[in-house]
């Protein structure tokens, strides 16, 4: 006899969103705990760049999978719905109310669907195309993703050399688009979620994507990918590749000035928004909410999920 699924509350949408503050109030009118679903969040020290939570967020609700990994460990989707479902369930038996929150779409696809088991790579093909890394540089390779896999391409940010070198193992390992291979079945259904997807006016999202990002360099960005360097933290570590964080970088290497490294973050950090509305767009989101006013949105949102059938206390 199986047993029911876990009832769930999720908190997707585009960076800038509000999905922190949205989900706080969530969790405090339900009784809730939060399960971070942003890939960056996860990174112990990687803090201003990627909008982690503050203390006080912090106190206020249980958070889960935030500064877990060192920076310089790599991690999955895969590896996250594990961890993301053995939180949940830990959260559920208390009691309480487990609530997703975050933009990584991959990720949260991964928890909520399942992922096709991916084939192995032999360890010649994973080096052959390390080696042409180096050699032809991450433009050539992203270009070759783009003719032979054009599908997975799109939901690969241009600069993400993980991501991109991945894709390109299974092509050459299987001889089969890593595109085709997420599209088979994963693992049935383990939760019953209610999506909630919070979006803003196209100019409004863009505007306050700029905003924060100057916010955060002037609350020491850069003293804190200076502080990471000292501590050890290689400029290759997985971490670094994150936008804004690879864009300071090269400005600390002497390979752009802050100013051209500031509009390339705030540039990539607009496209991925897009890329992130359209992703969630495809996604089983039960309602959308695009409230600009914080306080309003709260109540939109929390009568919403009263309206799901979720108790408060």
């Amino acid at each position: 006899m199986t047993s029911a699924p876990v009832r769930t509350l999720a908190v997707v949408g585009p960076t800038c969103t509000g999905k922190s503050r949205v989900a706080v109030a969530l969790a405090r009118r339900f009784a809730g705990e939060l399960v971070n679903a942003d890939a960056l969040q996860v990174y112990r020290g990687f803090d201003r760049g990627t909008a982690k939570p503050e203390a006080a967020a912090l106190r206020a609700v249980p958070h889960h999978l935030v500064d877990i990994l060192d920076p310089r460990e790599r991690f999955s989707a895969g590896e996250f719905a594990r961890r993301a479902r053995a939180a949940i369930a830990e959260i559920a038996a208390r009691g309480r109310l487990p609530i997703v929150v975050g933009g990584s779409g991959f990720y949260l696809r991964a928890l909520f669907r399942g992922l096709a088991a991916m084939p192995p790579v032999p360890d010649s093909v994973r080096g052959a195309l390390r080696r042409r890394l180096a050699d032809d540089g991450l433009d050539a390779l992203r270009a070759e993703l783009e003719r032979r896999d054009p599908l997975a391409a799109r939901g690969i940010d241009r600069r993400d050399r993980q991501r991109t070198l991945r894709a390109l193992e299974v092509l050459d390992a299987t001889g089969r688009a890593l595109s085709s291979w997420q599209r088979d079945p994963g693992v049935p259904e383990h939760l019953a979620t209610v999506t909630v997807g919070l979006t803003l006016p196209r100019t409004l999202l863009y505007d306050r994507i700029a905003a924060r990002a100057y916010t955060m360099l002037e609350g020491g960005w850069l003293d804190e990918i200076r502080e990471l360097l000292r501590e050890g933290v290689p400029e290759t570590a997985p971490a670094f590749q994150a936008i804004g964080y690879r864009q300071l970088l090269r400005h600390l290497q002497g390979a752009c000035t802050l100013e051209q490294a500031m509009a390339e973050t705030v540039r990539a950090t607009r496209q991925y928004a897009k890329r992130q509305e359209t992703w969630f767009r495809r996604e089983r989101v039960g309602a959308w909410f695009r409230s600009p006013d914080a306080e309003r949105l709260e109540r939109d949102v929390i009568e919403f999920v009263s309206r799901e059938g979720f108790g408060g206390e």
